[in-house]
């Protein structure tokens, strides 16, 4: 149940959906796999897996909820391979070859006869809404995997209001000057040793440097010549690590030790729901004071004209 990383979403509407609702509206939408013809297909599934068809949980104001996704996995080399036996076929029995429109028509043809026999894979998105904060946090690898999250949920509710959460002062800023002067470093931010740089000129490319010191000389010598923070790993004391974006995007989220063993030790392992709803609002009330924290750290948050859905 542990994130691994977190792209955050201000909520304009926080007080719109009621847990009831917000349940009604995930169960019409749930997740049904692929059938025989569909390329792809997603939908809400149980946080929990196969021990609960529960689609929404709610522990002390933090909500969990987790978007399935599946695909058929059809290789374009397999297409591609295909298509040309049957191009060259049609050529010998007609005497020339296929045109553009009869070659799309083939290919169309093929996909629909291989689609059936294709492997399907599934991933899965599980997403935190903070209904004290009004913050939603998508628990994906990539912006673009977040917003694909976000879309089937806006699709699901009818409209959902919110942007990107932002701040007043870029990250890049900030973490520059965390690095170049010591003294500006909040109390409770450790700075870890992972760190990449780019050049404000974008002409120099970027610099990208793990076990190292920040306050080395290397790193010293890199801001002196202009070039700026893009990523930093950091760490706040007694909650998690995690590499600070540029974008406001967390990454590689690691929870403190005595989290887990908090979590651990409150575990049922005769109630597998509760255990990972125990699990699940540890992780949410810590996500929520560090997101709190780095706010603050960041020049706080910056005003956000409502996004229409």
């Amino acid at each position: 149940m542990w994130f691994k990383h977190l792209h955050l979403y201000r909520l304009h509407e926080n007080g719109a959906w009621s847990f009831d609702a917000l349940q009604d509206a995930l169960t019409a939408h749930a997740f049904a796999p692929v059938t025989a013809h569909q390329a792809r297909t997603h939908g809400w599934t149980a946080p929990a897996g196969r021990h609960s068809e529960q689609l929404l949980h709610e522990v002390s104001g933090h909500r969990l909820l987790s978007l399935m996704r599946q695909e058929r996995l059809l290789p374009p080399a397999v297409i591609r391979e295909t298509l040309e036996e049957r191009a060259a076929e049609q050529e010998a029995a007609q005497g020339y070859p296929p045109g553009r429109r009869e070659k799309q028509v083939l290919k169309e043809r093929i996909i629909e006869e291989l689609l059936p026999q294709a492997f399907t894979r599934s991933n899965r998105t599980d997403l935190w809404w903070d209904t004290h904060r009004g913050l939603i946090g998508i628990n994906a690898s990539s912006s673009k995997r977040a917003e694909q999250a976000l879309d089937a949920l806006r699709q699901s509710l009818g409209s959902l209001q919110v942007t990107p959460l932002a701040v007043a002062t870029p990250p890049g800023r900030t973490m520059t000057g965390w690095l170049s002067d010591p003294s500006a470093r909040p109390e409770g931010l450790l700075l870890g040793d992972q760190i990449e740089l780019r050049s404000r000129a974008d002409d120099d490319g970027v610099l990208r440097a793990r076990s190292i010191d920040p306050d080395g000389e290397e790193i010293r010598t890199a801001l002196e010549v202009g070039r700026q923070v893009s990523r930093l790993s950091i760490a706040l004391e007694g909650q998690l690590s995690l590499i600070l974006q540029e974008d406001l995007a967390l990454k590689s989220l690691r929870f403190d030790d005595a989290l887990i063993d908090e979590a651990s030790d409150s575990s049922d392992s005769d109630n597998p729901i509760m255990s990972m709803e125990t699990e699940f609002v540890l992780m949410a009330q810590v996500l929520s004071n560090a997101v709190e924290q780095l706010t603050q750290w960041l020049g706080g948050e910056a005003e956000a004209i409502p996004a229409t859905s």
